[in-house]
């Protein structure tokens, strides 16, 4: 916002070479006097224009400061950046032996209570373990400065070593691959949505360059039933789909599973063993890469269920047509 005020008196004294800036300190009293006054009116006012009005300035003028506020706290963060090789990296991130990038991986995984199983899986000379604790921050209603603030959002940006946002260098990040690994469940998939939406805004090129991919753990687990004593197979599903169609052609070749059917509830459900096969092991597992519309229209279901913006989510909830099947409660 830019005021043009005039002021006309004898005798002015004007600082600096130039003679740009009125120095007169009387001057300086009465126009400020003048303006505040002014302005208190200005906002103030009972009339609906100018009310409407009087409120985007003070909207702009809060953006500003949130604004200078988060630049230097990101200004801060880009400062640290260089040290995080050292031992200020977070001490629940279980790294891994080799430096190579075009081996390395990291695991971002849901929940400590999978911490353990997730070591015990891995390959500790190339895969490297970061846990985060339950959801993190939905960054598309946040600032700057919140999403530096919050913790489980620092400790990725420190891990992968690279910065963020504009100061983000693809070249820097201390892994070849960043892996999502959630629950094959509702809970895990927004956990990975809000993962997706944090390097979405503020570490694109990773998902750009196609670094960025999704584990697919299983949802169930079955045991087929051996003839004469012997051990039987275990075949894993990914969906209830999978599963009715597996079991089905069980039927049809005569032969018997286990029952109950086991379902995952979770990662930590899963021994060692069965996570390393199903989901870690690079010559088993199967991951689904992230690409640019995946991260985009995960950044854009956020927008609309969880941004600041009512109307078009109050749109959505009246006119959505919902499967009630895929909601839990």
């Amino acid at each position: 916002m830019t005021t043009v005020v005039t002021v006309r008196m004898s005798e002015p004294q004007f600082e600096g070479q130039t003679k740009e800036v009125l120095g007169t300190a009387a001057a300086t009293r009465i126009v400020s006097a003048v303006v505040a006054e002014k302005m208190k009116e200005y906002f103030t006012t009972s009339k609906r224009i100018d009310k409407a009005n009087g409120r985007l300035v003070l909207e702009k003028i809060a953006a500003a400061s949130r604004t200078r506020i988060s630049a230097r706290a990101h200004k801060d963060l880009q400062r640290r950046k260089n040290a995080l090789e050292s031992s200020s990296l977070p001490t629940k991130l279980s790294d891994c032996r080799s430096e190579d990038i075009t081996r390395t991986e990291l695991f971002i995984v849901e929940g400590d209570s999978a911490l353990g199983t997730t070591k015990a899986a891995r390959n500790s000379e190339f895969q490297a373990i970061l846990p985060i604790r339950g959801k993190i921050l939905n960054v598309q209603k946040a600032s700057l400065s919140q999403m530096l603030d919050d913790k489980e959002c620092g400790s990725i940006i420190q891990v992968l070593g690279a910065g963020s946002g504009k100061n983000f260098e693809l070249d820097e990040a201390r892994y070849g691959r960043i892996i999502l690994m959630s629950d094959a469940d509702v809970d895990g998939a927004h956990i990975r949505c809000l993962l997706l939406t944090l390097l979405y805004r503020y570490m694109r090129p990773l998902i750009d360059a196609g670094r960025v991919f999704a584990a697919i753990p299983p949802l169930h687990r079955i045991e087929v039933m051996g003839g004469g004593g012997k051990k039987g197979d275990y075949i894993y599903t990914y969906s209830d789909d999978e599963m009715k169609k597996i079991t089905a052609d069980l039927k049809k070749s005569c032969k018997k599973w286990k029952e109950p059917i086991q379902r995952y509830k979770g990662l930590g459900e899963m021994d060692a063993d069965q996570l390393r096969e199903t989901t870690m092991d690079p010559d088993a597992r199967t991951l689904r890469r992230i690409t640019v519309k995946d991260a985009a229209a995960a950044e854009a279901m956020f927008e609309l269920l969880m941004g600041s913006d009512v109307a078009p989510r109050k749109e959505f909830i009246a006119t959505a047509e919902i499967d009630r099947e895929h909601i839990d409660a």
